[in-house]
């Protein structure tokens, strides 16, 4: 483990610890309701395989769908999986919709504002692609270019300098991009970047499992650095002390039983679960 993600590791766990800071007033309430509906609506996303996807059988399947079923397993109820657009997800304005989102999400000073992180359950890095063709060999060279991110996302949060990770050392911006190119579903910048250099973009930013999963999968794309290491989380609105410790006491029941590890190892081929 080096010393960057041993930071991270640390300082996520007190992060998480910090973050559950939710109001009483309502305590219990959606934790009653998971129990008394005996289901646990779970936000997700589609076209991200392999953390979540449409299978061959028209089912949402993945990394994170098999980690929200582990913990509704765990409450004794079942999972019911939706799939909001992402920026709806951080908007924070679930309005009862779903109990809890399975995104991966980094906890930032911003996201605190509006939700709590019962457990960190992955590790990645944001990297810098661009196409094959790009003469780009490094973050900085894509400075005054067009980048494309999924809007909502901690790659946005980077490409405009706002990336403030809890509990992490400061992140050092590699690049300022000229113009910042957010994508909201389809087209993404995946799509846009493969059509060619400086077609539509001059790069995006990524985190490293999608993007080497885009160039096996024969994506004209080539990874030109690491920008920054996040950890992350599941998130609930705030409100609901009790159920953020059920979420929290499932995540480390399934770390200290050896799912999480073997999940990832399933979807990732390595164990993303740990802080390396």
């Amino acid at each position: 483990m080096n010393k960057p993600m041993t930071m991270i590791a640390a300082a996520a766990s007190v992060a998480v610890a910090c973050l559950n800071f939710s109001s009483t007033a309502n305590a219990g309430a959606v934790l009653d309701h998971v129990l008394a509906t005996k289901t646990l609506t779970v936000a997700t996303s589609v076209g991200w395989p392999p953390t979540s996807f449409i299978n061959d059988k028209g089912e949402l399947d993945g990394f994170d769908v098999e980690v929200a079923k582990g913990v509704a397993k765990y409450l004794g109820v079942d999972a019911k999986l939706v799939t909001p657009e992402w920026n709806i997800v951080t908007s924070g304005k679930w309005e009862g919709r779903w109990d809890l989102t399975m995104g991966q999400m980094v906890p930032t000073q911003a996201r605190a504002e509006k939700f709590d992180f019962p457990g960190i359950y992955f590790y990645y890095n944001l990297v810098a692609v661009v196409h094959k063709d790009s003469k780009a060999t490094k973050p900085s060279d894509l400075d005054g270019k067009v980048t494309g991110v999924i809007s909502g996302t901690d790659n946005e949060l980077y490409a405009n300098h706002t990336l403030e990770m809890l509990g992490v050392p400061p992140v050092q911006y590699q690049f300022t991009p000229g113009k910042v190119k957010s994508y909201e579903g389809t087209p993404s910048p995946s799509d846009d970047l493969r059509l060619g250099d400086g077609v539509r973009l001059d790069g995006l930013i990524g985190d490293e499992t999608s993007a080497k999963d885009s160039i096996k999968a024969g994506y004209p794309f080539k990874i030109i650095g690491t920008l920054a290491a996040a950890p992350g989380a599941i998130a609930i609105r705030h409100g609901d002390k009790e159920f953020s410790d059920k979420i929290g006491a499932a995540l480390k029941s399934m770390r200290d039983d050896g799912t999480l590890s073997k999940l990832s190892i399933k979807w990732y081929g390595t164990d993303y679960t740990t802080a390396k």
